[in-house]
């Protein structure tokens, strides 16, 4: 039986959209192509790099005291208005009658049921004062009883009015334990309307800049919790299908702001009186995103390319037949290991040195080949004696960003010199030749100056040994 209801609540939700990870994102699209997809992967594989990322670019637009951004990450509690102790004890009084659904936290299962309120509404939006006219009481009660024992109502029966719905998809909200646009968010709704149009002399203006709060409703949504964006999400698309019928129904999107900024804003167990200035504020934020919904739930493109890049570009191919099959060619180039950023506040520190670090490994191999190259070509002095000596003292320095299957890596700390192995490199290919006709041969070098190109002229003769 509690299979049966498991199934039938997961129907819902993939009725109502709720499922919004990368198994069910866009199933008519190849995932590979879908944009989102990286960006949903990012979430669930590496839940911290994401929200630093998202965090970091909030913080861009929006200025936050170290308070305020202790309160949006969870760091340090929320300090949000609150009211009188009588009126928190009459809430506490109300909420010990919760039932599986009203007054409980926020589940995917409550999401399934009150879907059912949502799915009805939007089929009745030419109804006039639809969320301001109240519902019968006791056919709301009924109806709640209903929803909380996880019956699948039918309420295209009759039995029920639009507006019986209306109340009670507005009681359920208010009666979550947490507002849905969630406490530690309070300040920075707040912030985001301070975003305004700069003027020609660079002065803030008093006209909003959109772009930017839209961009910043992206990713304030992002650092939602699954349940509360997907309920949201769909709360804003019935709102909004709501407001482009006003005509009909005479609800405008500052009409419906103010019907549901209690609900889903409001601090909880706090009056109207105890918002003061802020009552204004938090409606048109309502509004805004009423009127704006169908934007507010798509990633930023930098925040999909980041993604994308994350899992694509930076992704170290592992063998021969991978590199193959990617470049098409029957020899693969040396692909270098890369290092994933950590976090994108790391990105100023390592995002540089991690990027020059991949190619040092061939690249210091052949720049020493080149300089002991050119110390070999040197007229034969003392100085020339001394670099060489010099050379063959100086221990070959490891670095971390070195590669290790490199031949210039030290596998023990009793290898060769530099100097030896810069010297098997550059002259092992002619004494290897010299044994296989039988008779060792050392390559010797004199040099002369070329006064017309600069440089240094290197006469190269074979001795045997």
């Amino acid at each position: 039986m509690a299979a049966e209801d498991s199934n039938q609540n997961t129907q819902k939700l993939k009725r109502c959209g709720v499922f919004t990870s990368m198994e069910t994102s866009n199933m008519c699209q190849p995932v590979i192509f879908d944009p989102d997809f990286f960006v949903e992967r990012l979430k669930h594989e590496h839940p911290q790099i994401f929200t630093d990322l998202v965090l970091s670019h909030v913080t861009r637009l929006i200025d936050l005291p170290g308070d305020e951004f202790a309160q949006l990450t969870g760091d340090s509690e929320p300090r949000v208005p609150s009211s009188t102790g009588f009126l928190r004890s009459l809430n506490f009084l109300k909420r010990k009658e919760k039932g599986a659904i009203f007054g409980a936290p926020l589940t995917e299962e409550g999401i399934a049921q009150i879907y059912q309120l949502i799915e009805y509404l939007s089929k009745n939006l030419h109804m006039e004062g639809l969320f301001r006219v109240p519902g019968h009481s006791l056919r709301q009660a009924a109806l709640r009883e209903m929803l909380n024992a996880g019956a699948e109502i039918d309420l295209e029966t009759g039995d029920f009015h639009p507006n019986d719905a209306a109340s009670l998809l507005k009681a359920y909200l208010g009666e979550l334990p947490e507002p849905l646009l969630m406490h530690r968010h309070y300040h920075v709704h707040l912030k985001i309307g301070e975003l305004t149009l700069f003027d020609e002399k660079g002065d803030k203006s008093k006209t909003p800049d959109k772009e930017r709060q839209v961009e910043a409703y992206q990713l304030l949504f992002m650092l939602l919790p699954p349940v509360n964006r997907s309920l949201l999400k769909l709360l804003l698309d019935l709102l909004y299908h709501t407001a482009r019928n006003q005509h009909v129904n005479k609800m405008s999107a500052i009409n419906l702001a103010t019907m549901f900024a209690p609900q889903i804003i409001w601090p909880k167990n706090v009056m109207a009186s105890e918002l003061q200035e802020n009552i204004e504020k938090l409606n048109n934020r309502i509004a805004f995103l009423i009127r704006h919904s169908q934007k507010l739930f798509k990633a930023p493109p930098y925040i999909k390319e980041y993604a994308h890049m994350y899992f694509t570009r930076f992704k170290p191919l592992h063998s021969k037949d991978d590199l193959t099959l990617v470049t098409g060619t029957k020899e693969p180039p040396a692909v270098p290991q890369s290092t994933f950023i950590r976090s994108p506040y790391a990105r100023k520190i390592s995002g540089t040195s991690s990027t020059k670090s991949t190619d040092t490994g061939t690249y210091t191999e052949s720049a020493l080949q080149e300089l002991y190259q050119q110390v070999n070509n040197m007229p034969n002095s003392a100085k020339k004696k001394k670099l060489i000596r010099q050379f063959e003292k100086q221990p070959l320095v490891t670095t971390p960003s070195a590669d290790p299957r490199s031949p210039f890596s030290r596998k023990h700390w009793r290898s060769r010199s530099l100097g030896g192995i810069i010297k098997k490199k550059v002259l092992g290919s002619q004494v290897s030749i010299g044994r296989e006709n039988g008779k060792v041969q050392r390559p010797t070098a004199t040099c002369s100056d070329d006064t017309d190109s600069g440089g240094v002229v290197l006469q190269v003769r074979k001795l045997p040994i």
